[in-house]
């Protein structure tokens, strides 16, 4: 084989070796953030969850909560679907103004064929009660 020929073929290997590995890198990256919990947004910090309507506050909407799919589900730890489910509800409450989330209903879903809990998803009733409200 030419020389010519024998490198030519070589620097095809190394650039597939090259590409093979930018790929398994970023699927990696793609897995490893597809799998935490959704952010908790800091004006969301203040929301609080509870499980029996709060007196004397004023009732905003209805806001939900989920972490996980069919896709990254199996790959997400039960904690990281419960926790990510939770920082949307609070997220969504904060967007409307509220405070304070009764919560309704809480929901784990399983795929077709998963190994287990591929999504969770809560229900509330976001209200404004003024508990935190600064001066």
């Amino acid at each position: 084989m030419p020389s010519w020929l024998s490198a030519s073929l070589e620097y095809r290997k190394e650039s597939r070796n090259i590409m093979l590995k930018h790929v398994v890198v970023g699927l990696c990256s793609f897995l490893l953030v597809a799998c935490s919990a959704n952010r908790l947004h800091p004006e969301a910090y203040r929301v609080e969850l509870v499980d029996t309507k709060p007196e004397g506050c004023t009732y905003l909407g209805e806001v939900y909560g989920s972490q996980g799919n069919w896709f990254t589900g199996d790959f997400t730890s039960n904690k990281n679907l419960m926790e990510g489910a939770r920082n949307e509800l609070r997220n969504e409450a904060a967007r409307f103004g509220g405070d304070v989330v009764q919560v309704q209903d809480i929901s784990h879903t399983r795929g077709r064929d998963s190994l287990g809990t591929t999504a969770t998803t809560i229900v509330g009733k976001v209200y404004r009660c003024g508990r935190h409200e600064q001066h």
